[in-house]
């Protein structure tokens, strides 16, 4: 029977009875591995969503088993659909109220773009008023588009340095955005 792999190891020094690695690399795996997704659906990409839930697709086989619907439980922000931008506080405060770490997904081309409603009251992109680390296209994005977005997030999260949030370059972005 041949040895099955099912997640990446990372590197590491490796010899009979012990494995040793980085403390960033053995957090970034266990971090990856356990997200829990808040979604933010507000049209067309939640049905979307919920079909990448569905026992077909099972976005749980990627490590968000459980979705947290408590912005102080999650740690991934994933927001489908159209930000009118009387949403766009809401939107914002849901994201101040996630610790750190927290990551985005922008799934659809409403959240990535605005999409086809170029109006007044649409917010052209949630990239206006939060960091977004993962866009996935589409309109609706169909599940495998979504799921590929999460493993997106996953190798953001693998490869993030613990050290990252305090970096001036990262504390230069949220000050961006007026976020402290």
């Amino acid at each position: 029977m041949s040895d099955i792999q099912i997640v990446d190891v990372p590197a590491g020094v490796e010899g009979s009875g012990f494995f040793a690695t980085s403390l960033d690399k053995a957090i970034g795996l266990a971090r990856a591995n356990s997200l829990w997704p808040l979604p933010f659906a507000t049209s067309c990409c939640g049905i979307e969503f919920m079909a990448t839930m569905g026992s077909h697709y099972d976005l749980s086989r990627f490590g968000a088993e459980r979705l947290s619907f408590s912005p102080r439980q999650a740690d991934l922000l994933m927001v489908m659909g159209t930000i009118s931008k009387k949403m766009a506080p809401v939107l914002r405060q849901v994201y101040l109220q996630m610790a750190e770490p927290r990551w985005v997904m922008a799934v659809g081309a409403c959240a990535s773009s605005g999409g086809i409603f170029d109006t007044y009251s649409v917010l052209q992109g949630i990239d206006e008023v939060i960091p977004v680390d993962v866009y996935v296209p589409g309109c609706p994005p169909r599940p495998e588009a979504i799921i590929d977005g999460f493993m997106g997030i996953q190798q953001l999260v693998k490869t993030e340095s613990l050290r990252r949030r305090n970096e001036p370059k990262y504390q230069e972005l949220l000050a961006k955005y007026g976020i402290q």
